[in-house]
C-alpha cells in the first residue's frame, strides 16, 4: 500500500524536529568491493564492503529553545547521538528506524522575502535499524511504571538489540529519570529480564544502547522507568530495533 507522508516524526538527541521539518529523508548502502577473478566465470563478482547510512532534513527555522532547531542543531553540530525517524506518526509499535549519528552540517537561512529555512545532515556511527517506537513522545511521566511490550522476536547469536532514548523535556525540581529496556518470553511480561538500563537523565537529551551479540531467546520487549525528585514530569521517546 502507498503511503503519502504527512505525519513523519523525527527524534535528534533531546530535540523533537516533526514540527520543524518539511522533508527528511533516509539512506543506507554497502560499499561494493570487486573480487573478480579468473574463477568468476567472465563475470564480475562483488562483496559487501563497509556499511554506511545517512538522515538528511530541512524545514523552517526557529530558535530560542533547547528544543528548536537552531539551538539544538548548534548544540549537536560535530557531536554523536540517537536519532529516530518515523514515515507515519510515533505511537508504540510505529514503524521507526533508529541509528547513533554524527551531526555533520546545517545550513540556515535564505533569500529575502523567504520563510526562513534549515537543512542538515547526521552519518551514522552506528548501523540504521528498522524497529519500532516503545515509548511515545507525547505521554508525560511523573512517577515510575512500565510501558506497552512489543513483539520484536528473539536476538540471535552475532546480531544485537538496539535502543535510542530521547529525552524532549524535564520539569520539576531535581528531576531524575532512569529508563530500562526489559524482554520477556511472552506479552504478560511475567518474569522481566533487563537487558539495557541507560544513565539517569535530569535534563533534555539522547542516549542509545546496545546488547552484545548474545543471543536473546526472549521474544517480547518493553520500556521501564524509574523518576524521582520533586514534583518531576519528563516527555521521552524510545525506539527499539534488533539488527
Amino acid at each position: 500500500m502507498s503511503l503519502v507522508l504527512t505525519n513523519v516524526r523525527a527524534f535528534a538527541v533531546g530535540a523533537d524536529l516533526t514540527s520543524a521539518s518539511n522533508k527528511v529523508e533516509l539512506a543506507a548502502e554497502v560499499e561494493e568491493k570487486d573480487v573478480t577473478n579468473y574463477a568468476s566465470g567472465g563475470y564480475k563478482e562483488v562483496i559487501g564492503g563497509l556499511g554506511s547510512a545517512e538522515i538528511s532534513g530541512e524545514g523552517q527555522w526557529e530558535a530560542g529553545d533547547p528544543g528548536l532547531v537552531d539551538d539544538a542543531s548548534w548544540a549537536q553540530l560535530g557531536g554523536v547521538g540517537p536519532w529516530t525517524v518515523c514515515p507515519d506518526g510515533a505511537q508504540v509499535g510505529s514503524l521507526a528506524y533508529l541509528t547513533q549519528a554524527l551531526r555533520a552540517d546545517y545550513k540556515l537561512l535564505g533569500a529575502v522575502g523567504d520563510v526562513a529555512p534549515w537543512s542538515g545532515t547526521a552519518k551514522s556511527a552506528w548501523p540504521l535499524v528498522r524497529g519500532q517506537i516503545a515509548h511515545p513522545p507525547g505521554t508525560a511521566r511523573t512517577a515510575t511504571g512500565s510501558g506497552t511490550a512489543l513483539d520484536l522476536g528473539a536476538v540471535a547469536a552475532g546480531k544485537r538489540l538496539y535502543a535510542a532514548l530521547h529525552v524532549l523535556s524535564a520539569a520539576g525540581t531535581t528531576p531524575s529519570l532512569t529508563v530500562s529496556i526489559e524482554s520477556d518470553d511472552a506479552v504478560g511480561m511475567a518474569t522481566p529480564t533487563t537487558r539495557l538500563t541507560f544513565g539517569a537523565a535530569t535534563a533534555a537529551g539522547g542516549q542509545t544502547l546496545r546488547t552484545d551479540a548474545s543471543a536473546i531467546t526472549d521474544t517480547h520487549y518493553r520500556v521501564a522507568w524509574a523518576i524521582s525528585g520533586t514534583s518531576p514530569s519528563f516527555m521521552f521517546a524510545v525506539s527499539l530495533g534488533i539488527r
